[in-house]
């Protein structure tokens, strides 16, 4: 009977001409697809998978399924062209297909599968999925540091694929961000290139490192910063500068985040006009065991990243491979590195305005450019 009537909440009366249009899809016939979005794990599925794109297993607990349950009803769904699958390793990430909801039937599914998931709260619980993904970076982070790859006493050894990320970077040196230092190995390159480094990172167990190797150095020029990127003291070491940074880099971080997408739109306001971001990560790999130091992502393709970057307002977002010789000797040594580099608009002030902005004026020092 409860099939019966979420069914009938899909007012059939509208849908005459079949509208459903989805890139490598097999266009089910009507009566299929009504026959398929009978199903209210289907339309809860559809509704969690168009708010967010989600892990097998992380719907599984959002719906009170087990995995194989899940498994079985996005199949048809994929199939029917209202999925989209993505593989990142053994995981499998699904979300609501590009043009799907544009089909008049699955509009009213989708609006349907949100109703029940309001009902049942799952729908309010993808918050709580997406902090636990961030939970596994912010422990292993925290665990006490045994880590020997990278110290005070020496340069890292993957100084040479830092070395690279400053190829296509000529222009002004008066201030970088460096988002995410950890240990502070970049900051082996930016402190003596740049006049003024902010170095950033929620970890105060990472920065305990790195103010040991800027100690050992010597650099008067470094601001070690404890707090996430939005966070008000950024914002405030942002504004002893005077403006934002003539470019920022995040080094291995995004493969962390636990949406890449908000993590480089967080990096936008801290580029001044006409500045450079610079993110060093990982190409798309099928290596699982990285899991063990935290990662979410198995890394990127290309077109991903300048996605990403385009959609924070970046322009001539372009992405080259790092050489295998310039890895270093870490545990991710093996993976295939690669640099994206976009430049902000000359003319787009505007976020970081609102940034300088954001902080009572008397707490700001020197002068407002950008």
């Amino acid at each position: 009977m409860g099939r019966l009537i979420v069914f009938a909440s899909i007012r059939i009366h509208a849908y005459i001409h079949p509208v459903l249009d989805v890139t490598n899809a097999v266009a089910p016939q009507r009566w299929e697809l009504y026959r398929l979005l009978a199903e209210p794990v289907r339309l809860r599925l559809l509704a969690l998978a168009a708010e967010e794109e989600l892990a097998i297993g992380e719907l599984a607990e959002l719906l009170g399924e087990s995995q194989p349950n899940i498994s079985r009803h996005a199949a048809p769904l994929k199939q029917a062209g209202l999925l989209a699958v993505r593989k990142q390793g053994q995981r499998a990430l699904v979300k609501v297909s590009e043009g799907a909801a544009r089909d008049a039937v699955v509009m009213d599914a989708l609006a349907s599968g949100r109703a029940l998931c309001e009902a049942d709260g799952s729908l309010g619980r993808i918050a709580d999925v997406i902090r636990a993904r961030d939970a596994v970076a912010r422990d292993f982070f925290e665990r006490p540091l045994a880590r020997e790859d990278a110290s005070a006493d020496g340069a890292p050894a993957e100084l040479g694929a830092y070395l690279r990320a400053f190829a296509p970077l000529i222009g002004s040196t008066r201030l970088a961000i460096d988002a995410g230092t950890g240990e502070g190995g970049l900051l082996e390159i930016l402190a003596p290139v740049y006049d003024r480094v902010v170095a950033i990172d929620r970890s105060e167990a990472q920065l305990v490192r790195a103010r040991a190797r800027c100690e050992a150095r010597g650099w008067s020029n470094v601001d070690l910063v404890h707090g996430e990127l939005d966070d008000e003291a950024v914002k405030r070491a942002l504004h002893e500068t005077g403006a934002a940074a003539d470019a920022v880099f995040a080094a291995r971080l995004l493969h962390h985040a636990p949406r890449p997408a908000d993590f480089v739109r967080k990096l936008a306001p801290l580029v001044r006009a006409g500045g450079a971001l610079v993110i060093l990560d990982y190409a798309h790999h099928d290596d699982e065991s990285m899991r063990a130091q935290a990662d979410l992502w198995l890394g990127f393709e290309p077109r991903e990243l300048c996605e990403l970057a385009e959609g924070a307002g970046f322009e001539d977002a372009r992405v080259t491979k790092v050489p295998d010789a310039l890895r270093g000797r870490g545990p991710d040594a093996h993976l295939p590195w690669q640099l994206l580099f976009a430049r902000k608009p000359a003319g787009d002030s505007t976020s970081t305005k609102e940034l300088l902005a954001a902080v009572p004026r008397r707490s700001r020092r020197g002068n407002d450019n950008d």
